[in-house]
């Protein structure tokens, strides 16, 4: 048995202990076989010795990056308990600024959050086609958005491409109001949101209408050549086979290119099968195309998020049990 007590006094310790408790709860959930104590500013960790030694390194780390940001997430906070120490280390406390993929409006600042994320941003660095697949919630979508971003401003590309199959996921197209645009916008707005997030109001409205920006359905990408350029397609469970090797074989000179998708939500009509399974399995081995698999350890969502894609992945799992004894 060990003890080791950790003092909060150079943080706000309604911060680390969360509203009514919150965070704490979570700390003696992940770490069930210790007994935590928490008393003023102080926290006392009881139990076996590599079980303490864990959980204080993991609180250090918690310790370190509210010295520095003031404020932690519930979402946050669970992701560094439950990460890697290494990796936990690089993407939440902040040592290198030369990780952060773009400044945003209000100094925000825009960086790979997790392990996946982070291998999101080498392997587009090192490689021209990126494909990105994994659940909701991951930030696949947002750490894309942010490599291109990032690369126009660093003027290594002239213009940016975002776009999406404008399928219909239970609703029809045809009973939106306005016109072809107004019934479109809608599906491509997750892209609208994060452009947001990384370029002020006045400039993005000046890329939007130079088109240096442009955001337009898959179905405008035919017949087209994209050179320098950074091409997003997002959603890309939603395309068909045709569809998708229409997109890849668009891809000119000085130009990159990111898909992204999540297999377990296709909303293509019943007859149709998605084209992006069969396009990882058949570029798998091909050079300059990488291949990253996100998770659930990668949700920065609201914390439930992680939950509700682990229920029902099980649920899937029980499904396809039952289908196999018929």
């Amino acid at each position: 048995m060990t003890e080791a007590i950790i003092n909060l006094e150079t943080v706000n310790p309604i911060e680390f202990f969360g509203v009514n408790n919150g965070k704490l709860d979570i700390l003696k959930k992940k770490f069930p076989l210790l007994k935590i104590l928490s008393r003023g500013t102080q926290v006392k960790l009881s139990g076996a010795p590599e079980q303490v030694e864990n959980a204080k390194e993991k609180i250090d780390l918690i310790v370190q990056y509210l010295e520095r940001n003031g404020h932690m997430s519930e979402n946050y906070f669970e992701q560094i308990l439950g990460g890697d120490d290494a990796e936990v280390v690089d993407n939440f406390v902040e040592r290198n600024p030369n990780e952060i993929l773009v400044f945003g409006p209000n100094g925000k600042t825009v960086r790979a959050r997790t392990a996946n994320q982070k291998r999101m941003v080498s392997s587009s660095d090192k490689n021209d086609i990126v494909f990105a697949i994994g659940p909701a919630g991951t930030g696949k979508t947002y750490t894309a958005v942010a490599l291109a971003v990032r690369a126009l401003k660093n003027k290594m590309v002239k213009k940016i491409i975002l776009t999406r199959p404008a399928v219909e996921a239970g609703e029809s197209l045809g009973f939106l109001p306005g016109d072809l645009k107004e019934k479109i916008d809608p599906y491509l707005r997750p892209l609208y949101d994060a452009l947001d997030d990384m370029i002020p109001a006045d400039k993005l409205g000046y890329y939007m209408t130079t088109r240096t920006i442009e955001i337009a359905p898959l179905a405008y990408m035919r017949g087209r050549t994209l050179d320098n350029a950074y091409i997003i397609l997002d959603e890309a469970q939603n395309t068909t086979d045709l569809q998708l090797k229409m997109f890849l074989t668009r891809i000119g000179a000085n130009a990159k290119a990111i898909i992204t998708g999540d297999m377990t939500q296709v909303d293509l009509p019943k007859n149709q099968r998605s084209g992006l399974e069969k396009a990882v399995r058949i570029l798998k081995n091909v050079d300059g195309i990488a291949h990253i698999e996100l998770d659930e350890e990668d949700v920065v969502r609201h914390r439930l998020v992680k939950a509700i894609i682990k229920a029902y992945d099980k649920e899937h799992q029980r499904e396809e049990e039952r289908e196999q004894r018929r």
